[in-house]
């Protein structure tokens, strides 16, 4: 390697350059995009992404996008599709053919088989006067300078520059169809994030695990409960079996500072009355946040006001949604 060549240099460089290429794609967008996007949302069938090379590449990865946000899409790889998966292409279904030049040979053999029930064709390229160009009903327009690789040769902008369309296409399709976080998650219910959308508290919660004491428990009594329940906190309730305070471990601490003899004292001369809770039916997103903003660690649940049970921090960590 020359000690001339700087890789930071170059890697900044190839940032810039495909940056700028992005930038420049604004002043190719036409009504053509914008009737591409009415024609997925019209679309009573699937979107079929069809590509070859580094554009097929792309292509499956706008599917991934457009699944995940509600666009039901399949990629269908153009070689293939001559060979037998063009059955995947039905009546009702829009297509999107991405192809930098639009002018390769699969690409002019399948042009016409993918118009053959009158479907839509969205063309992505970067030569709006190719075959692909003249034969698609909207063209998004790719057009890059030049590739961020030294030798203009590697398909670097122009792979990102179709990347980008795909985007901007889900992106509206998003907007469109008023898409929401919620609808984000059921698309994604065993992620994380999925879980941080859906997953409530009684979904998490040990309904046999349930720590309580009367008002008028011994000391005694409220160690026991709060050492075989283990979740280091006691709910206090009254006869009604409603919940009237709490009392952790920190407060057994505090009284044992403050008292040498604690045989007279009774759960309710120490706990916390006026708890934090949160109900059962709260996501548990939610119940985490309540106990960052209180520096706590547990939390009363309830169910149409009635005692539930503890949520502790560590069963939110334990689930990953942090």
């Amino acid at each position: 390697m020359s000690k001339s060549i700087s890789i930071l240099d170059t890697a900044k460089q190839t940032l810039l350059s495909e940056s700028e290429s992005i930038k420049k794609l604004i002043d190719y967008l036409s009504i053509d995009f914008e009737q591409a996007v009415k024609t997925i949302l019209e679309c009573e069938g699937r979107v079929v992404v069809t590509g070859i090379g580094k554009s097929a590449l792309i292509g499956s990865k706008i599917v991934a996008t457009f699944n995940s946000t509600g666009t039901p899409s399949v990629f269908m790889h153009a070689s293939e599709a001559v060979h037998g998966d063009l059955g995947l292409l039905q009546p009702k279904d829009c297509v999107i053919c991405i192809s930098n030049s639009g002018n390769s040979p699969e690409i002019k053999v399948l042009v016409p088989l993918l118009k053959r029930f009158g479907n839509k064709l969205i063309g992505i390229t970067a030569n709006e006067t190719s075959f692909l160009g003249k034969h698609s009903d909207f063209v998004l327009l790719s057009k890059v300078d030049r590739e961020a690789d030294p030798n203009n040769l590697a398909p670097m902008n122009s792979t990102t520059a179709q990347l980008v369309l795909g985007d901007a296409l889900a992106a509206c399709l998003i907007e469109c169809r008023n898409f929401t976080a919620n609808d984000f998650a059921l698309y994604h219910p065993g992620g994380a994030l999925g879980k941080k959308l859906l997953l409530m508290v009684k979904d998490i919660l040990n309904n046999q695990n349930k720590p309580k004491v009367k008002e008028d428990a011994s000391i005694a009594e409220v160690i026991v409960e709060i050492s075989e329940k283990r979740l280091g906190v006691t709910a206090v309730v009254d006869d009604n079996d409603n919940v009237v305070g709490i009392v952790t471990d920190g407060d057994l601490r505090r009284m044992l500072q403050k008292n040498t003899s604690f045989g007279n004292i009774v759960a309710k001369d120490i706990m916390t009355i006026h708890p934090k809770t949160i109900a059962s039916d709260q996501l548990v997103s939610k119940a985490l946040s309540v106990l960052e903003d209180n520096a706590i660690t547990q939390l009363i649940v309830t169910e149409n006001d009635e005692y539930k049970g503890v949520i502790h921090l560590h069963d939110i960590l334990k689930e990953g949604i942090l």
